[in-house]
């Protein structure tokens, strides 16, 4: 049975979908470093939201984990490159607060417009300063959206509701999506230059990092309001209090700051700023439904082999899972046969999918195909940090999908590029999901690929046969089966034995020592 560490305050659903699902779960909040690392390593997943700090140490610490979720959208405290590299899959869950947040950016939008929390205060004080807070109006105001997501794209729909009109900027956003949403897309200069009110959407990375700095703030509309529900960092603190002091900005309404519990900021002491601690998905709906689906993806996961809201892995639904997983296996094979006999440093790699296989979700199969291909070669391979690992190597890696018949129901074909040649293998499932190799450097032959099996590159000669079985035979080695191919007579030919026995390195000296042969190899596939 999986067994799931949960690190941060969830909802109790969250132990419930896990016990339904077969999941053992265990909550243990508040653990301080030292003490996650002391017991990460008994764990196959681990759940958390924004307090528990995922680093390459824990990450490299833990030696079962599969799989993090994030029950939110930012996965700012989960060091995903490290994870990548672990073979770690990293999961969030962009859609179950979505709404929450937007609304909490739209309430400090007209707190802000109409200064209710400093009014709040001061009737309270006893004052009754009605012509101190003069409010304006969002009607007829407009409102500059930086990134159009999930959450600004709600922000978008009930903006307009208010009467705002609504301008946008995000690299993202296509032209039919804008004209869906009702908004104007803007480079971000005259996004400035428009906008009376700027709210925030976008993630936390090295691009987005203080993207509101002194020199953005210079170039606002005078007056603009200012309000951030996504993450701290995006805004340079000190360049806008000192845009709030100088009046360039005439208001600030924050949920998130750069470090994080905020117990001091430059924009605290300053009239016309709202702070809030983070409450941006702080509503029962919201953590109640992020609890929820963190658990089902993660134990769906471990169980299914299911990928949902994965930020480093390719997708794959729980319906499509069963179906995409006899392919993935064939890819595997593939790429193990092909990464067994490279004996060179490898430069390229090309995934060809033909009949049925070009109809599927190609990209864990891709991914599949690449964990077969690097695992002779390196440790610790696996799907989710396969295509990485290529990238780092410098192999280009290239797909083709032909929907047109072929001579099998579906085809796959991987060919590898290496420093010295290029080879090729391909496969199909026969009876519906078993893997079998059709092809080997354009030489048909069919063979089921299992155990240990001996590759043979030979002339295509009498009596090659023979002499390989005598060998075997007086060595004690059994043949399990026998496969044969050759391109044309008395050409290029392979010989794929299935053997029950380890053949010694004399055996295997003695083979390679046979008239005709060109290469020989065990390829284990287990």
């Amino acid at each position: 049975m999986p067994k799931v560490l949960i690190a941060d305050e969830l909802s109790p659903k969250a132990l419930e979908v896990f016990a339904a699902r077969g999941v053992e779960a265990e909550s243990k909040v508040g653990l301080k470093p030292a003490e996650l690392l002391a017991v990460i390593g008994g764990y196959d997943g681990l759940a958390v939201r924004s307090m528990t700090r995922v680093t390459g140490e824990v990450l490299k610490a833990a030696k079962r984990l599969k799989v993090v979720g994030r029950a939110g959208i930012g996965v700012d405290n989960v060091d995903v490159k490290a994870a990548t590299a672990a073979g770690v899959a990293v999961m969030n869950t962009p859609f179950g607060n979505a709404t929450t947040t937007a609304e909490h950016a739209l309430a400090l939008m007209l707190a802000l417009a109409r200064e209710i929390p400093a009014a709040d205060t001061s009737t309270r004080a006893g004052e009754w300063a009605k012509s101190r807070f003069m409010g304006v109006e969002l009607a007829g105001k407009t409102l500059g959206i930086i990134g159009c997501g999930n959450i600004g794209s709600i922000v978008a729909d009930r903006a307009q509701g208010l009467k705002m009109k609504v301008v946008a900027y995000d690299p993202y956003l296509s032209p039919e999506r804008a004209k869906e949403l009702g908004v104007e897309r803007l480079d971000l200069d005259t996004l400035f230059r428009r906008a009376d009110v700027i709210t925030l959407h976008v993630p936390l990375t090295a691009d987005t990092k203080h993207m509101i700095d002194a020199s953005a703030l210079a170039r606002m509309r005078p007056g603009v309001r200012i309000v951030n529900c996504a993450r701290g960092g995006l805004i340079d603190e000190v360049a806008l209090a000192a845009a709030l002091t100088s009046g360039q900005v005439k208001g600030a309404a924050l949920d998130v700051f750069e470090t994080e519990p905020a117990k001091a900021s430059p924009l605290f002491a300053l009239p016309g700023v709202i702070c809030t601690p983070h409450l941006g998905a702080s509503t029962n709906e919201a953590q109640e439904a992020v609890a929820i689906q963190i658990a089902e993806q993660i134990a769906d996961f471990l169980l299914t082999g299911a990928v949902v809201n994965a930020v480093n892995l390719p997708a794959v639904s729980a319906e499509e899972a069963p179906r995409l997983r006899p392919y993935m296996a064939l890819a595997e094979q593939l790429g193990s046969f092909a990464g067994q006999l490279t004996e060179s440093g490898l430069t390229a790699v090309s995934i060809e999918f033909e009949g049925l296989a070009a109809r599927l979700n190609r990209r864990p199969i891709i991914a599949a195909a690449l964990k077969g291909l690097l695992e002779p070669q390196l440790q610790g391979v696996n799907m989710v940090n396969a295509p990485a690992l290529a990238h780092e190597r410098g192999i280009a890696v290239s797909e083709t999908a032909h929907d047109r018949p072929c001579d099998y129901q579906s085809l796959i074909r991987l060919t590898v590029t290496t420093e010295k040649q290029t080879r090729s293998v391909a496969g199909t499932l026969f009876a519906g999901d078993k893997p079998r190799v059709v092809n080997v450097k354009g030489i048909p032959l069919e063979a089921s690929l299992a155990g240990r099996m001996l590759y043979i590159s030979n002339e295509d000669k009498p009596g090659l046969i023979g002499h390989l079985g005598s060998l075997l035979g007086e060595a004690g080695v059994n043949i399990a089966s026998f496969h044969l191919g050759r391109l044309k007579v008395g050409g290029d030919a392979i010989a794929l034995v299935e053997i029950d026995q380890d053949p010694s390195d004399d055996l295997l000296r003695r083979i390679r020592a046979l008239p005709h042969v060109m290469q020989e190899k065990v390829l284990r596939f287990f």
